[in-house]
């Protein structure tokens, strides 16, 4: 079992649980991801890496409420256990000095791009980053990313904090105006790293996506996770999750994104109907 060393709340749909997992703490990179389950029937759900400490042999995890699982998952407190804790899984992100790179973070986002800007920064490049949310109760981990940033520019849709401005305007101007970009890292919502792509693809840099397909076991074997990229199909949790974004088939992911909304709907109402009840 694994249990939770702490726990904390972000925003008012999103959470941070810090799991100790030891065996999954040794080997984790940023960029990987894990497969938990609430309880031992419960939905195995994929959540990527916010955060890992060797010493104290810890994973950091950082979700949205979305559904069943994840709204189970956020009433679990400091004490309790989860009935898995599968990982790492996926192909770390590429770290190497590129020179000067960008970590773009929209909404959850931010939480998965944290490490992956931290180790570029430890690899010597200079790191640009631009992080947002839809306002500023949403927003999270800016002191964090500023920390592992040489500049940080801070976005909120609608103007509550930071700038007013979707993640992909300061992107386009930094592109505009001639800023030298080595590589460019989004993370987020499936359209806000479509929008990232087709912003960033006039100007040759390359782009690097983490995908978050429907994924069932997270070892290639089912093929649930299966994506479009660059005319081939590729399975997210062992060819992935980063892919290059301008390669991806993005009408495709969101479609298939939406396969199970009814499912997912009736799931939900059920499980909030036996929480209310006390079940």
């Amino acid at each position: 079992m694994y249990e939770i060393v702490a726990r904390e709340e972000l925003a008012p749909v999103t959470k941070l649980l810090e799991i100790r997992a030891p065996a999954v703490a040794r080997k984790a990179q940023a960029g990987q991801f894990v497969i938990v389950r609430v309880h031992e029937e419960g939905e195995r759900i994929p959540l990527t890496i916010a955060d890992y400490d060797r010493e104290r042999g810890t994973i950091t995890l950082v979700f949205q409420e979305v559904g069943k699982t994840t709204m189970h998952l956020g009433t679990k407190q400091v004490g309790e256990c989860l009935a898995s804790f599968t990982g790492p899984l996926g192909l770390p992100s590429e770290i190497e000095r590129y020179g000067t790179v960008l970590c773009v973070g929209g909404g959850v986002g931010i939480a998965p791009i944290y490490p992956i800007a931290r180790a570029l920064r430890e690899a010597g490049n200079t790191v640009l980053s631009i992080i947002g949310a839809r306002s500023k109760d949403l927003l999270f981990w800016e002191e964090k990313m500023r920390a592992v940033s040489d500049e940080l520019i801070v976005c909120t849709d609608d103007g509550s904090y930071g700038r007013k401005a979707l993640v992909t305007i300061p992107l386009k101007e930094m592109l505009e105006g001639g800023r030298s970009i080595d590589r460019i890292w989004a993370i987020g919502p499936a359209i806000m790293m479509k929008f990232c792509a087709l912003t960033t693809q006039p100007f040759g840099v390359p782009l690097i996506v983490s995908l978050n397909s429907i994924m069932v076991d997270g070892t290639g074997m089912c093929g649930a996770c299966r994506v479009e990229v660059g005319g081939q199909t590729r399975f997210v949790c062992v060819d992935g999750p980063e892919f290059d974004g301008h390669q991806v088939d993005w009408d495709q992911l969101l479609a298939r994104q939406r396969i199970y909304l009814e499912q997912e709907k009736q799931a939900l109402e059920l499980w909030q109907h036996g929480h209310a009840c006390g079940h």
